[in-house]
């Protein structure tokens, strides 16, 4: 009989309709999956098989508008969830209310990056409780608890190259751990231990199976400074294990998020996805795939767009559609950058808030900025051969390759984001929503270019939250809060001087943190108001807690 081995995950609930989700689980063995909802809603769908795994998501149709519906999966006809004697309320599906756009209740957005899933030895955590299990206990323990309608994890969902002991334990037995990639993840079947470690882990099981949720990858999903720079490519491409490793983290990512983040109509015209469920076993029909899109990053797009109401989300790859030859380099290739644009400059009047999900900062300290700008000028070769081999060894032991390591991608960003905030039609918010570097923060830019209308009627912002479960070290706290110092500011630009980088297209602030700890933040939008609330997870001796550590309007009449 078939057993219920990873899920269920809800991840799709239709905006448009109200009526359909996507619900992903992963078996035992090959069997039918299906989906029951107490209001009669169903959805039912076979398996597919990837290297010995079984996979199925389900499309639930038939769901009612504006209504929230407890749902069982069986498994062969047989009930596998919710599991006997649970200590956690039904998973429920919740569908949006679907009145005129005047009419609209709020919608809430909660996001944040970078979850080291490890357990914590003997009941201690020396990183501090995970904000996902504190937002699972008080959504269970409080029924009337304000749910988020929508879960933006924006990167480093799994850690392929920073392994717990306990997963390390289980690699060992598999192959031996002094020979290369040692204790990092090697193929497929380890990738599927990451993702056991951080999705089976009860109360984020139980919270992932009642509150959709949008992925995108960063560079741990694969390896640190995945995809930094064209030499450290080719210095990856040398390694024997390498080519396995960026195949097996692709094929994960497609089968474990990417699909997920898709709508059923997506879902019904994706030819990969069409032919993974054709045959009895994927595994090369997908190996080709991920191989293909690894050495041509054209054929593959990762980046997709969601509606929530009148809230348009943009959730953008800004690792694998890089560009890294050092004379043109990009965040977003050509085809990529002018995809992004059209989604957002598509029927402005549509929407009243823009989300751009990037896992990578827009807006960064300003020495860090600069910094970065520096580098990227240096390995170019503004200052020289020799400058420009120093700028590499930088670049890496850094992590410097935020948007501002791409500076014509950081101008052209900056410039749509402008252009975005103009106009009658433009939304009260365009928010930049991004994780990465361990800290919360909110930035604003000031723009110093006059535009066609003056000011841009938008409020443009940098909202930037993580970690979920991770640390940063005692001197990176210092150095982030230098960053924004005046003194940080001199010394970005000496380094800009000495870059030739110019000046940037515009100055910026910070207007609300540096926090640290895990955490998560919530946009609440309503009508044209904004608001963001940052929440962090505490140890308390009844348990992980979340306490508010910051409230605020983003709009003035929120």
């Amino acid at each position: 009989m078939a057993g219920l081995r990873l899920g269920p995950l809800l991840r799709y609930v239709d905006w448009e309709t109200g009526s359909r989700a996507t619900v992903w689980v992963e078996a035992s063995r090959p069997c039918t999956a299906e989906v029951r909802c107490a209001d009669g809603a169903a959805g039912v769908s076979p398996t597919f098989a990837v290297q010995g795994h079984h996979y199925a998501l389900v499309v639930v149709t038939g769901l009612t508008p504006g209504s929230t519906t407890p749902y069982e999966v069986l498994l062969d006809g047989h009930k596998v969830w919710p599991p006997e004697e649970s200590p956690f309320p039904p998973s429920t599906i919740t569908t949006p209310v679907l009145p005129v756009p005047e009419e609209a209740g709020p919608v809430r957005i909660a996001f944040g990056s970078c979850r080291w899933a490890a357990p914590p030895a003997h009941g201690h955590d020396p990183i501090g409780p995970d904000a996902l299990d504190a937002l699972a206990t008080r959504l269970a323990a409080d029924p009337e608890a304000v749910r988020p309608d929508v879960l933006l994890l924006l990167g480093d969902q799994v850690y392929a190259d920073e392994t717990s002991q306990a997963t390390q334990r289980r690699l060992a037995t598999r192959r031996d751990l002094d020979e290369a990639p040692g204790a990092e993840v090697a193929d497929y079947e380890e990738y599927t231990h990451l993702y056991d470690e951080s999705w089976r882990d009860p109360d984020v099981r139980w919270l992932l199976s009642t509150v959709p949720s949008c992925m995108i990858f960063d560079d741990h999903d694969v390896i640190d400074d995945w995809n930094t720079s064209d030499a450290w490519l080719q210095d990856m491409r040398a390694l024997p294990w390498w080519h396995e490793r960026i195949v097996s983290g692709l094929m994960s990512y497609w089968v474990y998020q990417h699909i997920g983040n898709l709508s059923p109509d997506a879902l019904e015209t994706d030819p990969l996805y069409a032919a993974v469920r054709a045959v009895p076993d994927a595994t090369e029909t997908l190996r080709r795939h991920a191989a293909a899109a690894d050495a041509d990053p054209t054929l593959t797009r990762w980046s997709y767009r969601r509606v929530f109401g009148r809230v348009r989300v943009m959730m953008v790859d800004t690792r694998a559609a890089r560009v890294l030859d050092e004379q043109s380099r990009s965040m977003l290739r050509d085809s990529e950058a002018a995809w992004l644009r059209d989604e957002i400059l598509d029927d402005p009047a549509s929407y009243d808030h823009l989300l751009i999900g990037t896992s990578l900062p827009w807006l960064l300290p300003p020495l860090i900025h600069d910094g970065e700008t520096w580098n990227a000028s240096l390995c170019r070769g503004r200052r020289g051969e020799r400058w420009a081999r120093l700028g590499e060894k930088i670049r890496r032991a850094g992590d410097l390759e935020h948007w501002a390591a791409f500076p014509d991608s950081f101008r052209r960003l900056t410039e749509l984001l402008r252009e975005a905030g103009q106009g009658p039609d433009a939304p009260a918010t365009v928010c930049v929503l991004s994780g990465d570097v361990h800290h919360a923060y909110i930035a604003e830019p000031q723009w110093t270019t006059p535009t066609p209308d003056g000011t841009p009627a938008s409020r443009v912002l940098q909202l930037t939250c993580s970690p979920v479960h991770n640390s940063v070290p005692g001197y990176m706290r210092a150095g982030f809060r230098f960053g924004w110092s005046r003194p940080g500011r001199w010394l970005g630009r000496a380094l800009a001087r000495h870059g030739r980088t110019g000046a940037p297209p515009m100055r910026w602030r910070r207007t609300g943190g540096p926090w640290f700890g895990n955490q998560l933040m919530t946009l609440t939008l309503r009508g044209r108001k904004a608001s963001l609330t940052l929440v962090q997870a505490r140890a308390r001796p009844e348990g992980a807690q979340l306490e508010t550590v910051m409230e605020r309007s983003l709009t003035s009449n929120g």
